[in-house]
């Protein structure tokens, strides 16, 4: 059993958290990262993966210290290389219908989640993986890296929202070539077409991954989580609704302490102290 290491940051919940298949720490940054851990089988996704996932996410966007959330695979082969096929074999049409919508639910809720999330992609990101990736507001590769979504190869089509999301990246012509063919694509072709947002070195990956998250949590709180909001909501609504939205959002950070001492900061060239309110 996984220990949750909050470092007090939430003291009712500096415990032993009963997660099967995910590690979770959080540093004294404020920095979460929370591991699927099946390197045996790659990191597939089962429905306790799917769960637990949505169990910690929960728990973690509660938790006020807790500044932003790094997702990661298990070992050195995967992010996380797709779902457990096995497990999907005596499906009916019914319960496969319920375990997409169980897996929607749960990468929206991390689509939706206050706190950036960043996925750090070490191999393979194939299917359900590469659906989880595309939830993350931002992904860092390795070199190494294969995106891909084989579910033709199955007979079958992506259902945790992989369809969609990929539409509103890479857009439809790269949605459908990736769908269609189930092909895999390295790590250089992903970022071409948006899917990635950094490649970097393989030996780099952590150190640049964790040098992106620092640099996110040293701006703004309030200001992030607005900005992911706003643009969140822009990818649901048409451009006239998304800037009423932005005007909306920008509006309330001005009401907030974080936008007094940002300008306070510029004026006096130093670095700004922000507490997120």
């Amino acid at each position: 059993m996984p220990e949750l290491n909050t470092n007090e940051t939430e003291e009712d919940l500096d415990q032993e958290v009963p997660f099967e298949t995910l590690l979770v720490d959080v540093d004294e940054e404020g920095i979460a990262q929370v591991t699927v851990n099946r390197p045996e089988v790659l990191n597939a996704l089962n429905k306790t993966v799917v769960d637990e996932l949505g169990e910690v996410f929960e728990l973690l966007a509660s938790m006020d210290d807790v500044r932003a959330i790094v997702l990661c695979g298990g070992g050195e082969r995967a992010f996380v290389a797709g779902a457990d096929i096995p497990m999907m074999q005596d499906m009916n049409a019914l319960e496969a219908r319920d375990f997409s919508r169980f897996g929607q639910a749960t990468l929206e809720m991390i689509e939706a989640c206050p706190k950036p999330v960043i996925a750090m992609i070490q191999g393979f990101a194939l299917g359900g993986g590469l659906e989880l990736a595309l939830a993350c507001h931002l992904r860092v590769a390795s070199e190494r890296a294969k995106f891909g979504l084989p579910e033709t190869t199955l007979g079958l089509i992506p259902g945790f929202g992989g369809t969609q999301r990929l539409l509103w990246l890479a857009g439809a012509g790269v949605a459908r070539e990736w769908v269609m063919t189930g092909d895999a694509f390295d790590a250089a072709e992903a970022h071409r077409v948006g899917v990635v947002t950094r490649v970097v070195p393989h030996d780099k990956l952590e150190e640049e991954t964790w040098a992106l998250v620092r640099k996110i949590i040293s701006r703004g709180p309030v200001a992030v989580n607005l900005g992911l909001e706003t643009i969140r909501r822009g990818m649901d609504v048409g451009q006239s609704e998304g800037q009423a939205a932005e005007a909306d959002a920008f509006a309330l950070a001005f009401t907030t302490e974080d936008h007094s001492e940002g300008i306070q900061a510029f004026l006096d060239k130093r670095k700004p102290d922000f507490q997120g309110t």
